[in-house]
């Protein structure tokens, strides 16, 4: 895992090659199908790509649209293992409905499957990653397919620019702030898919409880679950709150940000305020992801767990197979 953190950053030198890139058309909307790891990057695409019309399926089958909206989708099966089942079950819904189609992927059922209905498909490395330290490749292989070319471009600076042993000292210090606690983290809307990869990492490297929620809906909601009384107050000390700051929020945002900050510090609760810095978007993006990264990678181990596989995931597979 360590080795993975620290090589992130050259997997924005991919330079993704698109076969069969003369069977795409134009399309006013993007529908990524794919679970876990190969579905970490649609909801980071909205951060940078402000206008295109992303939405993220992890789910069997296709989501619930209007036959219109799907037929001027481009409908991208993600999968790095290339196995995934309910990917899978994604492709045999779109097929019979003449759906356009693409592939992204690292295995080899799913290429197969590209080549044999001359499907538009990027070939990803197989580096023997988890899926979820594969958001460089996934990136960068979306943003081609939506032909996102400038995008395209300042994305790969990241491969010199993106430093990530900076961010490690910072990660260590969060793992020990947090630690025996379960990390709640904040973010505005529109950083929605940062906050959840955080949860990912917390979950699937640290093998602890996280989970995350987005401002302003939870103002109206899930604050009030931690208005601590006595009788509560045992439930809401195992919480400690990430709230993820971006200068670029809607100033409501962030002042909103502010005042929940005080009453949950004024209930007694741990708030944390992580910065998310950069010069470009797309450092701002994957410098907090490392910073997570780091962050649950010294979590998990300083409760001794396995930080790379994930063992459960494939008991469970195995289970329902």
């Amino acid at each position: 895992m360590r080795d993975a953190i620290l090589n992130f950053h050259t997997q924005f030198e991919f330079e993704p090659k698109i076969e069969y890139e003369e069977n795409l058309g134009e399309y006013s909307s993007y529908i990524v199908c794919g679970m876990g790891g190969s579905n970490l990057v649609g909801d980071l695409l909205e951060i940078v790509s402000s206008g295109t019309d992303v939405y993220s399926h992890r789910d069997y089958d296709l989501p619930a649209m209007s036959e219109k909206r799907l037929k001027e989708s481009l409908v991208i099966l993600s999968s790095y293992s290339g196995t995934t089942e309910e990917t899978i079950s994604s492709y045999w819904a779109a097929k019979p409905k003449g759906l356009s189609i693409a592939v992204v992927s690292a295995g080899w059922r799913f290429l197969e499957i590209a080549k044999h209905d001359k499907l538009a498909h990027i070939e990803i490395p197989d580096i023997k990653i988890q899926p979820r330290m594969a958001t460089g490749f996934n990136f960068l292989a979306l943003l081609a397919l939506m032909r996102k070319r400038g995008e395209l471009a300042d994305a790969r600076m990241l491969a010199n620019t993106l430093k990530p042993t900076e961010y490690e000292d910072r990660g260590k210090v969060l793992a020990s702030r947090i630690r025996g606690k379960v990390p709640i983290i904040y973010a505005s809307r529109r950083n929605r898919g940062l906050s959840y990869n955080w949860k990912i990492k917390f979950n699937e490297t640290g093998k602890i409880p996280a989970f995350a929620n987005v401002l302003p809906e939870l103002n109206h909601n899930e604050m009030t679950g931690f208005d601590v009384v006595d009788s509560t107050r045992a439930l809401s000390e195992k919480f400690h709150f990430i709230f993820l700051r971006d200068s670029a929020d809607n100033e409501k945002i962030q002042k909103r940000m502010d005042v929940l900050g005080k009453l949950y510090r004024d209930r007694g609760l741990l708030v944390e305020d992580v910065a998310v810095e950069g010069d470009t978007p797309y450092l701002k993006i994957f410098s907090s992801l490392i910073l997570a990264d780091w962050t649950a990678l010294y979590t998990g181990e300083s409760y001794g767990v396995e930080t790379e596989q994930v063992p459960m995931v494939e008991e469970f597979k195995k289970a329902i197979s």
